[in-house]
């Protein structure tokens, strides 16, 4: 049994490998009806069949692959979520009466200290009130105008 080699795989190349060093060996040996031929027969075929079985795993192991499996697939579902709303927002104005920190802050240019002043100011009744109120300059306006309004 020099050179052979056991794997620990279930793949069809593997078992051909076997089964050549096995095909070999049977070649090798010059009496097929020797107890050493079928010794060795039967250990590589044993060698050959537990190298391709899949070990079986444990119940805790199960579950912890579950639970993380179940965990993955709760954040994907999330950042899909997140995603499709994203998207569905992206071409919609958003109202200054309601919008979120977060929202506001998507704005380009829009800062945590300008979005915090923008929900403290509220309600507004047009969105140049931003500017009337001294809550963000012309310019900085000027580049999300376009992207606001207000519900009334």
């Amino acid at each position: 049994m020099v050179g052979l080699k056991v794997w620990k795989s279930s793949s069809p190349e593997v078992a051909n490998r076997i089964g050549q060093e096995i095909i070999e060996k049977h070649e090798r040996l010059t009496t097929m009806n020797s107890p050493k031929y079928h010794l060795t027969l039967a250990i590589l075929l044993l060698a050959a069949l537990a190298g391709c079985t899949k070990q079986e795993q444990s119940p805790q192991e199960l579950k912890e692959k579950t639970a993380e499996a179940t965990a993955q697939a709760k954040s994907d579902a999330k950042a899909v979520a997140e995603g499709i709303r994203e998207g569905w927002n992206r071409n919609k104005p958003l109202d200054l009466n309601t919008a979120t920190r977060d929202q506001l802050m998507s704005l380009p240019g829009m800062t945590t200290g300008q979005a915090d002043r923008v929900i403290e100011a509220r309600p507004y009744n047009d969105p140049h009130d931003l500017v009337a109120r001294h809550i963000l300059p012309q310019a900085e306006y000027d580049r999300i105008s376009d992207k606001v309004t207000v519900g009334k």
